[in-house]
């Protein structure tokens, strides 16, 4: 084995690329939930963007190395260290036989990823090696890892040290704006300007399923249960407490609220990082305006990850 988890943490995963084209089968995507943070730690070891990696959540995690090898730790903003010695994010770092990793709580954002040198083999289900929690399959024996629990690499080596420029670490704060577009609901809310002129807060309720946000309220003129339509991450609904929520990765494939508008797939990645008591605001785009700024966004990527286009 080429790793041991001696504390687990919050939630750690393994998550490598989404399952695409199966949401009419009830397969959500799954996924790292900040794929660009993912693709950024793999950069940085020689890996492809979506080679599988440890997603942490919120208090880190803490493992052995068994064998000598290459890693990087992107996201969130935490205290890494090695033997007890601090360590840089955004910076591969070189580990040997018996040295002990440890990812720290979050200070700002809420996710950390892990990338090593060759890649975690991991157990892949329809076309991806991601875990999804719900239904228990992929990653490694479909759930979060525990203490104890030992880990492969695909093919454990070393490279050279690579740090991500400066204008390829995105910012992490804890006040965040999400570029938005209306929905097949937003007519049905009585006050639709509302949705993209308040300051909203995340709440407790946050999850690889979804993130509920508070402080802002909002009515629709829907009576009753709405049928079951299908939904997807980024999708915000309006259920009836009229607290807003916002799909994520592992979101189920249909539902029966109101879908008030949906986070542009631009901004898609940052959903990973909010964390309970950020702040945040959502930006109003239409259809065309987020087309731009998405091919706008992959163009300034590509220049660090060439591949950006599977990423976001």
């Amino acid at each position: 084995m080429s790793l041991r988890i001696l504390k687990a943490g919050l939630q750690t995963t393994i998550q490598s690329r989404p399952r695409v084209g199966l949401r009419h089968l009830g397969v959500p995507a799954s996924g790292a939930a900040d794929p660009l943070s993912m693709a950024l730690a793999n950069k940085l070891v020689g890996n492809p963007a979506c080679m599988a990696a440890l997603e942490t959540t919120l208090n880190g995690v803490t493992l052995e190395f068994r064998e000598a090898v290459s890693f990087a730790i992107t996201g969130a903003l935490a205290m890494v260290r090695v033997n007890g010695r601090a360590i840089e994010l955004h910076c591969s770092s070189r580990a040997k036989r018996g040295d002990v990793l440890e990812v720290g709580a979050t200070t700002r954002g809420a996710r950390s990823y892990v990338a090593f040198a060759g890649g975690l083999k991991a157990d892949a289900v329809l076309g991806s090696d991601s875990t999804y929690l719900p239904a228990a399959f992929g990653g490694h024996a479909g759930r979060a890892l525990k203490r104890g629990d030992e880990l492969d690499l695909r093919s454990a080596t070393e490279v050279s040290e690579r740090r991500t420029p400066e204008q390829f670490r995105p910012p992490i704060s804890s006040s965040w704006m999400l570029r938005a577009a209306r929905s097949c609901e937003t007519g049905q809310l009585r006050d639709a300007r509302r949705l993209f002129e308040k300051k909203i807060r995340v709440g407790n309720r946050n999850d690889r399923m979804g993130i509920q946000l508070q402080g802002e309220t909002f009515t629709t003129n829907i009576e009753g249960d709405m049928p079951s339509v299908p939904v997807f991450p980024g999708i915000v609904q309006c259920p009836g407490d009229g607290s807003l929520f916002i799909l994520s990765v592992d979101a189920q494939t249909t539902g029966g609220y109101p879908r008030v508008a949906k986070v542009t797939r631009a901004d898609m990645h940052i959903l990973g990082q909010l964390r309970p008591g950020d702040s945040l605001s959502l930006i109003e785009r239409n259809d065309s305006v987020a087309a731009i700024e998405l091919r706008e966004k992959h163009a300034y990527w590509r220049e660090w990850l060439p591949d950006i286009a599977e990423v976001i």
